[in-house]
């Protein structure tokens, strides 16, 4: 049971490098010595060396190397080796605080600062760890830490940074219970219930206050605000100071956790930071890389191992997977940390009440005849202003743009979507389009052109299905008939077949429930999950339980049944899903939990997959920017800058060109 494991949290060793058993340092100098003597270098001999010894053992290594040989074991290793593993083993090689002094040192050397090498160490280390860092940055390099800090950064970032340095957070064991309501409320008044945000409030009890009071604060705040503190930051605060404050947060709530969202940063896309991945893997290897790992598998559905195997290449990869320490992809329960983490992420799930906003609002002085007529003359004649047409549509709202379709049809006797179709083309023509029909119409297009033609596109079905209300599949239905003379079940049942189909047509009835949580209910859908998990045997019974509960219970129900199948289980719905299904039910499945944990996410997470890699999904594109322009599209923008470390403005910046790339960085709303 979790509720038994999670008081174990800190009582086991949570890293993968220990103390090497019958050590003796002598022999390990002189196995090092002769791994590098001669032509050449021994490479293998020394990773597997350097891998199973414990920091303090390397140290009394490099002692007796320097008295063996007269020489210093860092240095031969730099002479012998090259580029990231040199980088890796030298690491490896130093104590923990010179080896985090030399990494502050890096970052602020030179022309431009790292601030996010700044954010992550100060943020992650412990007051002792912080005193031994500033004490090693003294001694190696005969500077004051805190005076080069303020020399290199400024404003609100710099201040929280020089109170991170001093190591003067309240240990673990204070919690000042009276102060848990009031420090909660100061943070309320500093952000949320005032015009401005007053940052000395933020910086002082973030930068001050324990970590189990701020992880009662921040329950308390959540109450209070009905948001999470970390939406309050994104909201309130900017640039490195919002990034730094976030990054406490975070290691507030758990530092696996960060340091898995770090991690995975490092290695996604195009390239590898590789410094990040040598700093994290080397810092955490003695303390909490297994419940990194755990983490890393809870967030993104892959093991740390195989990420790290498929990204890297030759000694550089096998001494980061001897750091690792090993394969969770195979692993089935959450060490306890995740476990923990996974409760807790969907109990903040359940009870943030997410304030959406979209980026397209109603034009203030707004007048219908005139934008007709603009919109006539933009079309009339030879050749066509893409810009004038651009600017209005972008910049009224749907409810607007219909009005705008009346008008054009009463006072100019034409057909305002047909005269723009004749005169755009390509992507530009749909994405106009698209903002020119109602949302029902939009949605029942989209849903015809994922059946129409020799393949279907199902992954457009299940996004559009999953993450409608009642109201919108209602109408959506209505205007697939109305449009194309058919039921869209008749055309699900036509166009799909076995357990997607029924997921779909149970979808489209647009008859989820709705109201509050029962919560005696929400502990017996997540048992009777719990046993059709365990009844896995027979596929075809545990889909029918979890597709009966999945797609009828209400959003608010489902985190509390998800949150409840941790608690009885040790498992997350996600891995079940991921492990015993397959093809588009699984897909289907997926999208629902991913939908009922964080919509905005998933959305970014879908506008990610249409724009990576070679060539882009403009029809995913068009689709979710068109959609929630007037709904969400600020919050995925935040998700996406949050998730993939770039904001979604610059993706679409490199991803598109010309009209088209204009009106949907209009529509975009900013560049975060």
């Amino acid at each position: 049971m979790v509720g038994c494991l999670f008081a174990e949290i800190g009582v086991e060793f949570r890293g993968t490098i220990a103390d090497q058993p019958d050590f003796d340092a002598g022999s390990d100098a002189e196995a090092l010595y002769n791994a590098m003597k001669g032509f050449g270098s021994d490479k293998e001999a020394i990773l597997e060396l350097i891998t199973s010894r414990s920091n303090a053992q390397r140290q009394e290594i490099r002692a007796a190397y320097k008295s063996q040989y007269g020489k210093d074991l860092i240095d031969d290793l730099k002479y012998e080796l090259t580029g990231k593993f040199e980088r890796l083993i030298v690491g490896l090689m130093r104590p923990p605080a010179y080896h985090d002094a030399k990494e502050i040192k890096d970052a602020i050397k030179g022309a431009g600062t790292d601030e996010k090498c700044l954010i992550e160490i100060l943020t992650s280390r412990t007051n002792e760890q912080i005193h031994n860092l500033v004490a090693a940055y003294k001694d190696a390099y005969g500077r004051d830490l805190e005076e080069d800090v303020i020399g290199d950064t400024s404003g609100h970032f710099k201040k929280m940074l020089i109170v991170l340095l001093q190591g003067t957070r309240e240990e673990d064991d204070v919690v000042s219970e009276d102060l848990v309501e009031q420090d909660a409320q100061d943070l309320y008044d500093a952000g949320e219930a005032q015009w401005g945000t007053d940052e000395a409030k933020f910086i002082m009890l973030l930068g001050n206050r324990s970590v189990t009071h701020l992880q009662l604060v921040f329950d308390e705040y959540q109450k209070i605000a009905e948001n999470s503190i970390e939406d309050s930051i994104k909201s309130e605060l900017s640039g490195d100071f919002e990034r730094l404050m976030l990054a406490v947060v975070q290691c507030i709530r758990s530092k696996p956790m960060y340091f898995a969202k770090r991690l995975y940063k490092s290695m996604k896309g195009l390239g590898t930071a590789d410094n990040t991945l040598i700093r994290i893997m080397v810092s955490r290897s003695e303390i909490d890389m297994l419940d990194i790992r755990e983490c890393f598998r809870l967030r993104y559905e892959k093991s740390l191992y195989n990420m790290i195997q498929d990204d890297t290449s030759g000694e550089y990869k096998r001494t980061l997977l001897n750091l690792c320490g090993g394969d969770d992809d195979i692993a089935g329960e959450f060490f306890p940390e995740a476990a923990q983490i996974a409760y807790k992420m969907w109990e903040i799930s359940a009870m943030t009440k997410v304030q959406l906003r979209g980026t397209v609002r109603p034009y203030q002085n707004f007048d219908p005849a005139s934008d007709a007529q603009a919109l006539r003359k933009a079309m009339k004649g030879f050749g066509t202003d893409e810009d004038t047409i651009i600017d209005i549509v972008t910049h009224r709202s749907n409810a607007q743009r219909q009005e705008i379709r009346q008008t054009f049809k009463s006072l100019l006797g034409r057909e305002l979507m047909a005269d723009l179709k004749s005169e755009l083309s390509k992507n530009l023509e749909r994405l106009i389009l698209g903002l020119m029909m109602t949302p029902a119409e939009f949605d029942a297009k989209m849903m015809k052109k994922a059946m129409e033609g020799a393949g279907t596109d199902e992954h457009s079905l299940i996004e559009i299905l999953v993450t409608r209300s009642n109201q919108e599949i209602q109408e959506m239905c209505s205007a697939y008939q109305n449009a194309y003379k058919k039921s869209l079940e008749d055309a699900i049942v036509s166009d799909t077949s076995g357990q997607f189909k029924r997921i779909l047509i149970s979808l489209a009835q647009g008859a989820r429930e709705e109201g509050p949580v029962d919560m005696a209910r929400a502990l017996e859908d997540a048992q009777v999950s719990v046993l059709a998990d365990a009844c896995n045997a027979d596929s075809g019974d545990m889909e029918d339980k979890f597709m009966s509960i999945l797609c009828t219970r209400s959003f608010p129900h489902l985190r509390r049944v998800f949150q409840e199948f941790v608690r009885c289980s040790n498992k997350d719905f996600e891995q079940i899903i991921k492990k015993e299904m397959s093809g588009d039910f699984k897909n289907a499945m997926f999208a629902i939990v991913r939908s009922v944990k964080n919509q905005p996410s998933y959305f970014a997470d879908r506008l990610y997959k249409a724009m990576k890699g070679l060539g882009t999904d403009d029809r995913a594109l068009i689709r979710i920017m068109v959609s929630r322009s007037e709904i969400d599209l600020f919050n995925i923008r935040k998700e996406f800058k949050e998730t993939h470390d770039a904001t979604l403005h610059e993706f679409i910046q490199g991803d598109t060109s010309g009209d088209y790339r204009k009106t949907l960085l209009i529509i975009c709303g900013g560049e975060d």
